[in-house]
């Protein structure tokens, strides 16, 4: 299995050392790992990885300056694999960030995260692999915010969406509901029909569907 470079950004020197041998072990080669949003820039620039993960909150400011460079990474190279990491929910973080270049190889999750690895190393390799991976906690916060169009979704469609959310497929939908797949089909698609989302966008219309209940706000 090829190595995935990784270029990973924390101000905090023990999380960014313990993310960093934790990579390293499965599978990820962290060629640089950086304190600052203009380091994580240059970083970038120079080694040309396939993933960067980067904390929201940044020096000088911590406030979005990690999030900022993610999303000027997004435009400068669309191919490239972004993680955000955050401690807390932060909405419009995590709208902006999704919304970036085509919403494909796109990751918002929140530090506690981290504590369960083999589930981030799998959200990992899902975005690096083109999914786009929301933290559940954010999903759920959401959801429950969520007035129209997310209103005319059943609980069961309100539940599939959010495995959909978190970049999950349809056949690891299907054995997380106990339904067959071709109900986790319909389901999807009711959710796509009922979010207005038009037939031409198929290509993306499950990233699409994430976007939808995001822009919405009370």
């Amino acid at each position: 299995m090829d190595l995935i470079r990784t270029v990973l950004a924390e101000d905090g020197v023990l999380l960014r050392e313990g993310l960093a041998g934790v990579l390293g072990r499965f599978g990820f080669d962290v060629v640089a790992a950086v304190g600052d949003a203009d380091a994580l820039l240059d970083a970038v620039a120079r080694l040309e990885p396939q993933l960067v993960i980067t904390d929201v909150r940044m020096p000088p400011g911590f406030l979005d300056e990690g999030l900022r460079a993610a999303l000027t990474l997004r435009e400068r190279h669309p191919g490239l694999a972004v993680v955000a990491l955050s401690q807390f929910v932060q909405h419009a973080y995590a709208t902006d960030l999704l919304e970036s270049a085509d919403g494909r190889r796109v990751g918002y999750l929140l530090k506690d995260r981290v504590v369960d690895v083999g589930d981030f190393i799998a959200a990992l390799r899902r975005i690096v692999d083109g999914g786009t991976v929301v933290d559940p906690d954010v999903v759920r916060q959401l959801l429950r915010r969520r007035k129209d169009p997310v209103a005319r979704l059943s609980d069961r469609e309100r539940q599939v969406l959010e495995l959909v959310a978190e970049g999950h497929s349809n056949a690891t939908i299907a054995r997380r509901l106990f339904l067959s797949e071709a109900a986790v089909g319909k389901h999807v698609g009711n959710v796509l029909t009922k979010l207005d989302l038009p037939p031409a966008t198929d290509g993306n219309r499950r990233v699409l569907a994430v976007l939808t209940w995001l822009r919405s706000r009370d």
